[in-house]
C-alpha cells in the first residue's frame, strides 16, 4: 500500500463533493457516495469554477468525485487546477471518457483513482475503498499504455501542475487569443500584473513565448489523449 498526503482522507474533513454537470448524473453520483460512505455532507458542483469556489471555502472537503467533461475547462487542465487547489483532497475521477490513455494521463494530473461512469456500485465501493486507503484505483483491464514511462503528454502535465489557479486562467485566455489587455480585463487585474504572470508561466513551461506555451497546454486537452477516430 502506498501512502501519500494526497493519497488518503486527512483528519478534520468530512464532506464530499461531486462535480458533475448533468443533473441526473450528479445525484446518481451523490447517491452511490451515501451508500458507500458516512460523509456529514455532500455538496455538489456544475462546474469547474463552482468546485475550485467550494474547495477554497470548504475546509472539510476530503474527496472529490469529478467528471472530467465540464463546460468551463479544456481537457485535464481543470484536474490540474482542482489538484492544486485541493492538495489533500482524494479526487476520484468518474467519467464516461475510460480508455486507457485517459485513465494513464488522468492519474499522472493528479487524480487518485478512475471509474467509468458505468461502473456498478460495487466498483465505486471497490474505489472508495482503495483511495482512502491510500491505494491508486484503476478499473479491472487496465493496462497504462505506455508501460509506466512518461512520454510528451505526461510531461506536459506535469508542467501544467506547476501553475498556480491565477496562472492557470491566464493560460486559458492565451490559448483562447486574448492579449494581455484584455486578460487584464477579464481579471480584472493590472496589465503589468499579466505581463508577470505571463513571464512566470513561460518559465514553469520551459517555454520562450506564448505560441510554445499553447502547444504545450494543448499536449494535455482530449484530443491529444483520446484515440483517433478514423
Amino acid at each position: 500500500m502506498t501512502n501519500s498526503p494526497q493519497a488518503a482522507l486527512v483528519a478534520g474533513t468530512s464532506s464530499a463533493l461531486v462535480v458533475d454537470d448533468h443533473p441526473l448524473f450528479c445525484d446518481a453520483l451523490t447517491l452511490t457516495l451515501q451508500s458507500i460512505a458516512d460523509f456529514e455532507e455532500i455538496r455538489t458542483a456544475g462546474t469547474m469554477e463552482k468546485a475550485l469556489e467550494v474547495v477554497t471555502q470548504d475546509s472539510k472537503i476530503g474527496m472529490v468525485i469529478l467528471d472530467l467533461n465540464l463546460p468551463d475547462v479544456n481537457g485535464l487542465d481543470g484536474l490540474v487546477r482542482l489538484r492544486n487547489a485541493a492538495p489533500d483532497a482524494v479526487i476520484l475521477i468518474a467519467s464516461s471518457m475510460a480508455d486507457n490513455r485517459m485513465i494513464s494521463h488522468a492519474l499522472k494530473a493528479g487524480a487518485n483513482g478512475f471509474v467509468p461512469k458505468h461502473s456498478q456500485r460495487s466498483v465505486f465501493r471497490r474505489a472508495f475503498e482503495a483511495v482512502t486507503s491510500g491505494q491508486r484505483f484503476v478499473p479491472d483491464g487496465y493496462i497504462d499504455p505506455q508501460g509506466g514511462q512518461e512520454n510528451a503528454p505526461a510531461d506536459a502535465l506535469a508542467r501544467l501542475a506547476s501553475l498556480t489557479n491565477q496562472q492557470a486562467r491566464i493560460l486559458h485566455l492565451i490559448c483562447e487569443g486574448k492579449l494581455n489587455k484584455q486578460i487584464a480585463y477579464d481579471l480584472s487585474i493590472a496589465e503589468t500584473t499579466v505581463k508577470a504572470h505571463v513571464t512566470a508561466i513561460m518559465r514553469k513551461l520551459g517555454v520562450h513565448s506564448r505560441t510554445q506555451a499553447v502547444l504545450v497546454a494543448q499536449e494535455a486537452r482530449f484530443s491529444r489523449v483520446l484515440p483517433n477516430e478514423g
